[in-house]
């Protein structure tokens, strides 16, 4: 689950550093309208056309996007310092930005390494330019997040992001003798960040990923978890995060990471995303190879499909974990021939891939088309109509 964690912030963002042009459009003629339909089956639908989904993120947010771009393009971190502020103790959505400017600026800097562009490395720019904000917009280094940790130190916005952004690095270079170093480094930075802001919980969630791969002793890490428990209990994202210490590819079992999940789902109020837990649980130990013919409707994984239905029509369309959860049931639904359902979620999430499981395949856009294909075709095949859904 770390792994998922980890490309929905990296991979899912790498849309907004390599595609920042992508814009979702309408097709505006009845022919153009006529001949993508003919191409694309799912589109009588209302579907997004395959060559318009937004990689970026797993749903919509118009403000993240214009100030990320803005600084990349100026380097001027400003925009998403006001952006991190105007978010303010809307810790959901403000963990889901913090991973995505760390992972945007983690991007940014492996691309302009890449390039032989970062600054202190030998090499001239691609281009020659005279105009400062022409400059900074050919050579983005990620300089943005680290002139935004020096001159504003006591920003914890800064400090919380550039502490996630030490994280993805870590993970990048994980098979580098940095590794550790790097993520000590981390973890201090974050502990920074807890002290400017003690209410929230951002800087202890991070630490939640260093605390696997730093192998924390059980004992450390439920200190460790308390106090996100006791800052925010119902924060689906601290979820999400602890749950890859807990499970087979960390310290613990499935047994023990299912523990984790259901208990967290029986525990949860009303109006909470928590009862999806056990979902991104049984996802994160799938057998590589299956043998077992039905396990998709299987009883177990039937109660966590169930559980995470409830969850997403509890919350508000907005919640901002709640298309993480849409996009996983979706690929739930269509390998248990649940059609009307998944259907109804494509109806409910299409237009953005940025998310877990597409991301694991390495085309997000392709994956997800794939199973849209797939649902239609099942949705179709059992007498569903072709109406738009």
């Amino acid at each position: 689950m770390e792994a998922l964690l980890f490309l929905i912030a990296l991979v899912a963002i790498f849309g907004v550093a390599v595609y920042p042009a992508m814009r979702r459009r309408r097709l505006q003629q009845d022919g153009t309208r006529g001949l993508t339909q003919a191409l694309d089956p799912t589109a009588g639908y209302g579907f997004v056309p395959s060559d318009q989904l937004d990689v970026r993120l797993p749903g919509p947010d118009r403000e993240l996007v214009e100030a990320l771009e803005e600084a990349q393009r100026t380097q001027d971190w400003q925009p998403v310092a006001r952006l991190l502020a105007f978010t303010g103790d809307e810790y959901e959505l403000r963990w889901q930005r913090v991973q995505s400017l760390a992972g945007a600026a983690a991007m940014e800097l492996a691309r302009s390494r890449a390039h032989g562009s970062t600054t202190g490395v030998d090499g001239p720019p691609d281009v020659v330019s005279f105009s400062k904000e022409q400059q900074a917009a050919q050579v983005r280094d990620a300089r943005w997040l680290r002139e935004w940790r020096a001159e504003q130190p006591r920003d914890h916005g800064g400090a919380q992001v550039y502490a996630q952004f030490l994280v993805f690095q870590a993970l990048t270079d994980s098979g580098s003798g940095d590794h550790r170093i790097i993520l000590e480094e981390a973890r201090k930075v974050a502990h920074d960040a807890a002290k400017l802001a003690p209410a929230d919980p951002t800087p202890y969630i991070t630490e939640l990923f260093i605390a696997r791969h730093l192998s924390y002793r059980e004992a450390d890490f439920e200190s460790l978890w308390d106090t996100v428990r006791r800052l925010a209990p119902d924060h689906m994202g601290a979820h999400l995060a602890a749950l890859p210490y807990r499970s087979a590819k960390g310290m613990g079992s499935k047994e023990q990471a299912d523990t984790f999940a259901r208990t967290a789902a029986a525990q949860a109020p009303e109006g909470s995303l928590l009862p999806a837990l056990p979902l991104f649980a049984a996802y994160d130990h799938l057998p590589e190879v299956n043998m077992v013919r039905g396990l998709y409707r299987s009883e177990e994984i039937s109660k966590a499909i169930e559980a995470a239905e409830y969850a997403v029509d509890q919350v508000e369309d907005d919640h901002p974990v709640r298309p993480h959860v849409l996009h996983l049931l979706v690929w739930f639904l269509v390998r248990a021939e649940r059609y009307g359902e998944a259907m109804e979620a494509l109806a409910a999430v299409d237009g953005h891939v940025g998310a877990v499981p597409w991301v694991d395949e390495g085309d997000p856009a392709a994956s997800y088309t794939a199973y849209r294909a797939l649902a239609v075709a099942g949705w179709e095949s059992t007498g569903g109509d072709r109406a738009p859904h």
